[in-house]
C-alpha cells in the first residue's frame, strides 16, 4: 500500500519536513557516496547505532562483516552521539525515497499542527523513541541500526491521533497492476503499524534489515507525545470544522 496524498491542507510552508528531507539527501549523496560500497559501508559502521556497542554487550574491537571484502569494528565508549547520526543516513536508494516520500505525506500536516521548533523537538524525540525501542529488544544486535524510519513512524503516529478521518489515497498492487483506493487515516496507519507490531513479535531481531520494533516504538511515541505538542488551539479549530485544518497564528 502506497500512499500518494492526503486530502489534508496545510496553512503554512512545511520548512522543517522539507529541510529534513534536504538533510538526508545531502547526507545521502555526500556523506555516503549515493549508495557507493566503500562510503556506504564506512557511514553506517562509523555513524550508525550498533545496539551492542550502545549496551556496551559488545566488547571493543569486535569484528563483523558489512560488504563484500568489508569488515566493520566496533569502537571503545557507547558511541551515543550515533542516536541522532544513524536517523540522517540509509541503507539504499529505495530506502531514502520511500522514507522521504513517506515523511512529506505524512509531516508537513503534523507540521503544521505544532509550529516548526516544536517539530524538530518532536521528529528528535520520536526518532530516539524508536531506536531506544529497537536497543531494548535487541540490546546484544551488531547489526547497525540507520535510517528516518523510527522518526517518521512517530510522525505517522501523530497524524493518526489529529486526523483519524482524513481521507489518504493509496496505490495497492494487484499482480502487475495498482488500483488507487481512498481510506481514512485510521484505516491506514493502523494496518500499518498492526503490520510492524506483528513483524516484531514474530522475527528474529531486524529481519531483513528492518527493524520493526523501532517503527513500532517510533510510532508509540508519537501517539503519546503528539498532544504535549500540538497546539490545542489548532486542535479546537481542526475538529470544530470538521477536521479541517485552520490558520492559527503563532509559533514556537
Amino acid at each position: 500500500m502506497i500512499p500518494y496524498r492526503d486530502e489534508n491542507e496545510t496553512q503554512r510552508r512545511s520548512l522543517v519536513t522539507g529541510a529534513i528531507i534536504a538533510l538526508n539527501i545531502f547526507s545521502w549523496l555526500f556523506v555516503q557516496g549515493a549508495g557507493s560500497d566503500l562510503a556506504l559501508a564506512k557511514s553506517v559502521c562509523n555513524l550508525g547505532l550498533i545496539p551492542g556497542e550502545l549496551t556496551a554487550t559488545l566488547p571493543p574491537g569486535t569484528r563483523f562483516p558489512i560488504g563484500e571484502g568489508l569488515a566493520c569494528v566496533t569502537d571503545p565508549g557507547r558511541q551515543v552521539s550515533h542516536l541522532i547520526t544513524s536517523m540522517f543516513l540509509h541503507g539504499g536508494w529505495m530506502h531514502l525515497l520511500g522514507n522521504m516520500w513517506f515523511l512529506w505525506i505524512f509531516g508537513n500536516n503534523v507540521e503544521d499542527s505544532m509550529g516548526r521548533l516544536r517539530f524538530i523537538a518532536f521528529y528528535l524525540l520520536t526518532g530516539l523513541a524508536a531506536a531506544f525501542g529497537q536497543v531494548v529488544t535487541n540490546p546484544n544486535s551488531i547489526i547497525p541500526m540507520v535510517g528516518a524510519s523510527g522518526a517518521i513512524s512517530g510522525v505517522m503516529g501523530a497524524y493518526l491521533v489529529l486526523y483519524p478521518r482524513v481521507k489518504v489515497y493509496a496505490l495497492i498492487p494487484i499482480f502487475v497492476f495498482f488500483t488507487s483506493v481512498a481510506l481514512p487515516a485510521w484505516a491506514m496507519l493502523g494496518y500499518w503499524f498492526v503490520i510492524q507490531l506483528l513483524s516484531g513479535l514474530f522475527s528474529p531481531g531486524e529481519m531483513g534489515g528492518v527493524a520493526f520494533w523501532a517503527h513500532t516504538g517510533g510510532f508509540i511515541a508519537g501517539v503519546a507525545l503528539i498532544k504535549l505538542f500540538a497546539r490545542q488551539e489548532y486542535i479546537k479549530a481542526h475538529r470544530a470544522h470538521h477536521w479541517r485544518p485552520q490558520r492559527v497564528m503563532g509559533d514556537w
